[in-house]
């Protein structure tokens, strides 16, 4: 299953940052990444996995496809819904460390909920001296959805 959640994951980032690269964003690709991903995600949604750091890394990559991906056939809320109460019920088993860490960014992606958000910091102001490539990505990605969630809260006013 590792090598179907690595191809999901690297799906879903090329999808992520098409055309962040300056070359043009061409409608076939999209639409072949779209499909890609949705049915990947569609695939790997109802595997059981072996272990909680499997089930958090699937739970990761599949909260991230189906934001990525346009397409919905009626039941992606519900399934995102049940891929957060996956991911509540293994975080609570993991140890701080990055994986933790990516899946409450992950899941504070989805619900805004400011205390993942405040755990997430907390087991970053752990990481001492330079950070690892994962460690960076991650801590970008929580200060994008953050800087999100801001612009979203100052518009509702």
């Amino acid at each position: 299953m590792k090598s179907q959640i690595d191809a999901l994951r690297q799906l879903t980032h090329e999808l992520l940052y098409l055309g962040m690269d300056g070359e043009p964003i061409y409608a076939d690709r999209f639409h072949q990444l779209n499909s890609e991903v949705y049915s990947q995600a569609e695939a790997l949604y109802g595997e059981n996995t072996e272990n909680d750091e499997e089930e958090a890394t699937l739970c990761i990559t599949l909260l991230k496809a189906y934001s990525a991906t346009i397409y919905n056939h009626g039941d992606k809320e519900e399934k995102v819904q049940e891929l957060l109460n996956r991911s509540w019920e293994v975080l609570g088993k993991l140890p701080d460390s990055l994986l933790k860490c990516q899946l409450l960014v992950a899941c504070y992606g989805e619900t805004l909920d400011e205390e993942l958000a405040e755990y997430a910091h907390k087991i970053m102001s752990g990481w001492d001296g330079l950070l690892t490539a994962e460690q960076q990505n991650v801590s970008d990605e929580l200060q994008n959805v953050e800087n999100d969630s801001y612009l979203h809260a100052n518009t509702e006013l």
